[in-house]
């Protein structure tokens, strides 16, 4: 890694990105998270020895290692290189939209909705340099996409892979399981991205020139992501996080003074607070008085819980209260949509855009389509019936 960019490069891009705590001043989702976790703990002082462990670590290093990767490829160029090619050949922001929602949710069936969305935002948000274009309307759609999408495969999102060992079914049969609600999401997230988008013709910066590609930069990037996934995916996350901060700490500081380590705390802070508000006995009692052995009680029970406490929480905690996977597994992959922390996903994807005023634009878009979903697949589930 030798060959990053010029010293004098380097030095500008740095100072072009403040530390993550500057940023973190004027995050209002952090600062709501924290004053949450202020008054759990002044409601219960003695359960703060137990926030370490409610933090879920392989998560955290496991984001953290593609938030090094990821900023080392957008470092080394080839991202806006991409994206340059990528609206040469596309005739309308209509046909880019719908590209890269179908691009999105394919990729989240077998590399994760997060993973996905580490693949895609950045080529997304590259498109900036290129040509004019509604970037952040964009990755909004991605975040949908991918929650749409994972709900496919045991592996596309954790929930899936908690529901799909609890099942015993063969990844076939899950597969086959999920397969009708995620076509029934999919075909209407894309009438709603033909209809979101224009077909207004790209014009790309007459000024705007190829990037310089950094390949010393760029190869060792993605030689690491498949032993670092490997790794993961073994159980070895917070070792080959562990790996690769070693590593640019010693070849390309550059590349982790750029990532976003505010993150983290974000996801640590929500960890904490998601699941003691799950644990709170008001919840539980109102769980209790909600008779979730009815199916379509359990369906709108996933969706309302999800929008509070994430639909990753909200599935092992339905799964104490029901068998019934299917009917958990379809309500909380209708429950990423809606609210910002519905899903993790929604977060990872607008943290990576990097502009707040999308966080409204975002419910704007996710909400309406949140109801429409759930009335499709409702309208389903009684079919079915």
């Amino acid at each position: 890694m030798n060959g990053d960019p010029p010293r004098k490069h380097m030095a500008q891009a740095v100072s072009q990105h403040p530390p993550f705590w500057h940023s973190l001043k004027q995050d209002v989702f952090f600062w709501s998270l924290l004053a949450i976790c202020g008054a759990l703990t002044l409601a219960a002082p003695q359960r703060i020895v137990e926030y370490p462990a409610l933090i879920d670590w392989h998560t955290i290093a496991a984001l953290a290692g593609l938030l090094i990767l990821t900023k080392a490829v957008e470092a080394s160029g080839m991202l806006q290189l991409l994206g340059r090619r990528l609206v040469e050949v596309v005739s309308s922001q209509r046909v880019l939209a719908l590209s890269l929602v179908a691009a999105s949710a394919a990729l989240s069936t077998v590399l994760t909705n997060d993973v996905a969305l580490f693949v895609i935002v950045p080529l997304t948000v590259g498109l900036r340099q290129v040509a004019s274009l509604p970037v952040a309307r964009l990755v909004i759609f991605e975040a949908l996409a991918v929650n749409a999408g994972s709900a496919l495969t045991p592996i596309g999102n954790p929930q899936n892979l908690f529901l799909w060992h609890q099942s015993g079914l063969s990844f076939g049969a899950f597969v086959w399981q999920m397969a009708p609600m995620v076509v029934l999401l999919m075909v209407l997230l894309l009438v709603v991205t033909w209809l979101a988008f224009a077909s207004d013709e790209i014009h790309l910066h007459a000024e705007t020139a190829d990037a310089e590609l950094h390949k010393r930069l760029l190869v060792p990037a993605l030689l690491l992501y498949v032993p670092f996934l490997v790794l993961t995916d073994l159980g070895h996350p917070l070792v080959a996080a562990a790996g690769l901060i070693v590593l640019y700490l010693v070849s390309a500081r550059y590349v982790l003074a750029r990532v976003d380590w505010g993150l983290l705390l974000v996801f640590m802070l929500m960890f904490i607070d998601l699941r003691l508000v799950a644990q709170l006995g008001i919840v539980r009692q109102a769980l209790d008085a909600l008779a979730l052995s009815n199916p379509m009680h359990l369906y709108w029970a996933g969706i309302g819980v999800s929008q509070i406490i994430s639909n990753v929480p909200a599935a092992i905690l339905l799964a104490e209260y029901s068998h019934d996977w299917p009917m958990i597994a379809f309500a909380v992959s209708v429950g990423g949509f809606g609210t910002l922390i519905g899903s993790l996903a929604n977060l990872i994807a607008l943290r990576m855009l990097g502009d707040r005023r999308a966080w409204w634009v975002f419910h704007a878009y996710s909400m309406p389509f949140l109801v429409a979903a759930a009335g499709i697949v409702y309208a389903w589930l009684m079919w079915l019936r």
